[in-house]
């Protein structure tokens, strides 16, 4: 039998670990995102650009070299070539693309920038909506760019309580994609697992239900369940009560302790003295491990230790009975001043 020493095992899966990570992260940048996905990716990181320059000058000049000059830094080619000199560098996915993108729109992107600031539009609805075509602009859904249209009972699209899908990209159905909490082609109900907490006429707000529940429930709490999640049973006066499956099943095993949690349970190691416990600690052994035994007080320890303390037990009896009684000692020394005294 081939034995592998364990450094050599250990650097092989160092080695594969680093390849894996290298793998994740080639793939994120080299991914290819679709079309309007891409363009609002370029975008995303030019607009961070903005943020990072918006407080730079020109040339160390102040803002009254600026108005006296004629020249603005807000606008000027110098701002714009210090945020392409780092764009797409910041995006998590499709950075090659990005790159690749940027050489190509480069005009496009610079034709923008040119435009008076204080009226042009949006840098996404410019380049990926009206040039480029790639994207729809906000609540607008497919190939022609349809408006999504459900409207909720509020007036608010799909009751505010999610997004048109497809919205804002060529894709999609317009149909709506509520959030977590709430159902319906309007999203305006609670969903299974939520219960409606509150609601007028252009608000509904649905919470969680209990952890305990499974699915429906009225309102908060274990009582308001409608049916109990596994590890939990329905009690008719507190609701759906966590089970204590440590004493019910006794689930674990092999030199293992029961921990009850909260709708479920945990097996624990017992203490490396133990052989079976049914807590932690060489106090709650079932019986010692090998090379461990049990001491006077009922705790586990190494055969070393228990002799140790049996030897010390030996040495305090023999002090113990060759010891001179107190009285004996007090009657000694009377006689001994006494004899002093007729002296």
């Amino acid at each position: 039998m081939l034995l592998v020493p364990l450094t050599l095992l250990s650097c092989l899966a160092l080695v594969t670990s680093l390849e894996h990570g290298k793998e994740t992260s080639d793939s994120k940048t080299n991914a290819r995102l679709p079309p309007c996905g891409a363009c609002t990716n370029l975008v995303t990181s030019f607009e961070a650009g903005m943020e990072r320059t918006k407080r730079g000058k020109l040339g160390g000049g102040d803002a009254a070299w600026e108005e006296k000059s004629g020249q603005k830094y807000a606008t000027s080619e110098v701002r714009l070539a210090e945020i392409t000199e780092v764009l797409c560098k910041d995006v998590t996915r499709g950075e090659t693309q990005c790159h690749h993108q940027h050489g190509e729109w480069e005009e496009l992107i610079e034709q923008w920038w040119g435009l008076d600031m204080d009226t042009r539009p949006s840098m996404r609805q410019w380049l990926c909506v009206e040039q480029l075509s790639v994207c729809c602009k906000s609540d607008h859904f497919g190939a022609d760019c349809k408006p999504c249209d459900v409207m909720g009972s509020n007036g608010k699209l799909c009751s505010g309580n999610g997004k048109c899908k497809g919205g804002g990209t060529r894709k999609g159905n317009g149909k709506c994609s509520c959030s977590k909490e709430y159902a319906g082609e309007e999203c305006d109900k609670c969903n299974s697992g939520f219960y409606e907490s509150f609601k007028d006429a252009s608000k509904l707000l649905c919470s969680p239900c209990h952890k305990a529940c499974a699915g429906h429930c009225s309102g908060p709490g274990p009582k308001a369940c409608a049916k109990c999640e596994k590890g939990y049973e329905m009690n008719t006066e507190h609701g759906c009560m966590d089970i204590d499956e440590c004493i019910l099943s006794k689930p674990c095993k092999n030199n293992k302790f029961c921990v009850n949690t909260e709708g479920t349970f945990k097996c624990m190691a017992c203490d490396r003295a133990c052989n079976g416990c049914d807590s932690d600690g060489p106090d709650n052994c079932l019986e010692c491990a090998e090379e461990f035994q049990l001491n006077k007080n009922k705790v586990c320890v190494t055969d070393k230790a228990a002799e140790e303390e049996k030897l010390k037990d030996e040495i305090e009896k023999i002090r113990a009975a060759t010891a001179i009684p107190e009285d004996v000692e007090n009657s000694s020394n009377e006689a001994d001043d006494s004899t002093k005294e007729e002296l």
